[in-house]
């Protein structure tokens, strides 16, 4: 009886929730003040530094760009922005985590708005529940502005009321501002696959992510912060504290604290107990440990004296916000569009400059990010690497690999496997048209989810003295014929295609495609499982030095998920995937 009595009462207290949630409305008549980025970046110590890191090298191109690979650069590159930073910082985020890694950047966020330092935040609504909508506090702190992207009304405690109090608009519910960008000073710049958090420098405890990003300083970054501006001062933008109260981020700070407390008893008593239950998995949204602490206050800034950078021609594509329509009632319609920018020195006589135009004029007659890659992709001459880690290719998508491989184009595609994915219901709309895509001689690689065994091939990706930790592709990246690098946050699917707002850097490097391309290889071989067809049926061919053996089946994953898998996911239409 005390079993069905607790139930019914949890029962009648998220009834009761989800009924209050359900008349929640978005605030009408906001107040949106209008501001842009700095004009200029001249007379701060960041444009001095560009410029001084760009006469030493005796650059040709204004614009520099440096590949962050791993946690520490990815992490200290932030840090150096925000420590570096003089009179603005703008980020703008899919998604921003309560924890160690982002706890350490959001104090230096603060300090810096303390000396002066303009601060915008800019964040999808979708994560801003729980533990995580204590970020939002950053709205409250002078000089720091912060606005939620395409909100859903309704109280932060509870995701599933908020969800199903907007369940008469799903449509826009499915649509994300999914950009990423740190801007300071509107000289530097970093841009890629990552979100802010705990999983994406290195820092779970048990999965962390492999992800790519890159730093870019000069005028290209003028040109993500004119992006930037247009969604900050789009009506989908609301700021926070037309939609929370300080009474409510004081509520769910009590209840966070209240779940550490009884967290911290219940692995008090896990000490007495058999050993088997003391490697439980986390708890979600728990607090961070102290091992997670130190590890990001042990984090050191990136030397931006010494970082070198590759100056070369570059092009920013952007899907314009105006791909999430606005509300109902209002009167913007959807239109996509897409936004290609160059600064002014791309333009000039080189050969690398001309043909960035062209790959340029090429995308820009898309409508967007996805679809402007997808116009390259059919154009390329001879190699095409790809990392897409939910990669769920629509008919557009086939359609563009059809057209390079009959020109001999040699196609790589790194994915993440069932077991690496931690989204496996995204592994459906790839695992469907695995087949199709090996008869038109696209290779296949799918990532190994095992720590130890792709840390040395992509670079540390883990919790190194956390523990082991399972290992999730996150990367979004394309190398064109050797020559043209892209990196940004748009995955190679139908929801960046079609649904979120995605934002990449294309940069003409030969350099900095090798390097990105010896990492990818390198992953490939000794990373990942390489998938062909073996008499029309499927067969995964182990990694280099891995030890493992060719497999007939998912590797990795458990039975179970393979079979939850195959009797759902053909209920699961490839565009919500």
């Amino acid at each position: 009886m005390s079993f069905i009595s607790a139930f019914i009462g949890r029962s009648i207290v998220l009834l009761a929730i989800v009924l209050q949630g359900a008349c929640a409305q978005l605030p009408q008549h906001v107040d949106r003040p209008v501001s842009t980025a700095l004009p200029s970046p001249s007379g701060t110590a960041l444009e001095a530094l560009v410029q001084q890191r760009r006469k030493a090298d005796a650059a040709r191109f204004e614009s520099g760009f440096l590949l962050l690979g791993g946690p520490p650069a990815a992490y200290g590159s932030r840090l150096a922005l925000i420590e570096g930073a003089q009179k603005t910082l703008d980020l703008q985020y899919y998604a921003i985590h309560a924890d160690a890694s982002t706890g350490r950047l959001l104090r230096g966020i603060r300090a810096a708005a303390q000396r002066g330092v303009r601060v915008r935040v800019l964040l999808d609504d979708f994560h801003s529940t729980g533990r995580d909508a204590l970020v939002l506090g950053l709205a409250f702190v002078p000089n720091i502005e912060m606005r939620l992207f395409n909100p859903l009304a309704g109280a932060r405690g509870s995701s599933f009321a908020r969800i199903l109090n907007s369940v008469g608009d799903a449509s826009r519910i499915q649509q994300r501002m999914h950009n990423k960008l740190f801007l300071a000073d509107n000289v530097l710049g970093v841009t890629g696959g990552r979100n802010l958090g705990d999983a994406y420098f290195g820092n779970a405890l048990k999965g962390n992510f492999i992800d790519v990003d890159i730093l870019a300083a000069g005028p290209i970054v003028q040109e993500l912060s004119r992006s930037f501006d247009s969604y900050w001062n789009n009506e989908r933008a609301y700021p926070v504290q037309s939609l929370v109260k300080r009474e409510e981020l004081r509520a769910i700070r009590e209840r966070a604290e209240q779940a550490d407390r009884e967290l911290a008893d219940e692995s008090a008593r896990a000490q007495n107990a058999p050993p088997a239950t003391t490697d439980a998995e986390p708890k979600p949204g728990a607090a961070p440990t102290p091992a997670q602490l130190a590890r990001a206050w042990d984090e050191k800034p990136l030397d931006l004296q010494t970082a070198r950078f590759v100056w070369a021609p570059a092009v920013m594509l952007a899907d314009q916000p105006g791909k999430i329509p606005a509300d109902k009632g209002t009167n913007q319609t959807r239109a996509p569009g897409l936004v290609v920018s160059q600064p002014g020195d791309a333009a000039t006589s080189s050969r690398r400059a001309a043909s960035l135009e062209a790959s340029s004029d090429l995308a820009a007659g898309s409508d967007t990010v996805v679809e402007g890659l997808l116009q390259l992709i059919e154009q390329a001459r001879s190699d095409l690497l790809i990392i897409s880690p939910y990669f769920v290719p629509g008919p557009d998508m086939k359609q563009a690999f059809a057209v390079a491989r009959a020109r001999g184009v040699r196609i790589r595609v790194l994915t993440n496997s069932l077991a690496s994915n931690d989204a496996p219901v995204a592994h459906v709309g790839y695992a469907r048209h695995r087949k199709d895509l090996l008869k038109l001689g696209v290779e296949l690689y799918e990532l190994r989810s095992e720590q130890a065994n792709v840390s040395n091939a992509f670079g540390s990706s883990g919790s190194g003295n956390l523990g082991e930790s399972r290992s999730m592709l996150h990367s979004k990246v394309l190398v064109l014929d050797g020559q043209l690098l892209v990196v940004g946050s748009m995955n190679l699917d139908l929801r960046s295609q079609l649904q979120n707002t995605e934002i990449a850097l294309l940069v003409r490097s030969a350099e900095l495609s090798r390097a990105a391309s010896a990492q990818i290889e390198r992953g490939m071989r000794e990373g990942s499982w390489r998938v062909e067809l073996n008499e029309g049926s499927l067969l995964w061919r182990a990694p280099e030095g891995s030890g493992q053996k060719d497999t007939s089946t998912e590797p990795d994953a458990s039975l179970t998920l393979r079979l939850l898998l195959r009797l759902f996911g053909p209920l699961a239409p490839d565009q919500l995937l």
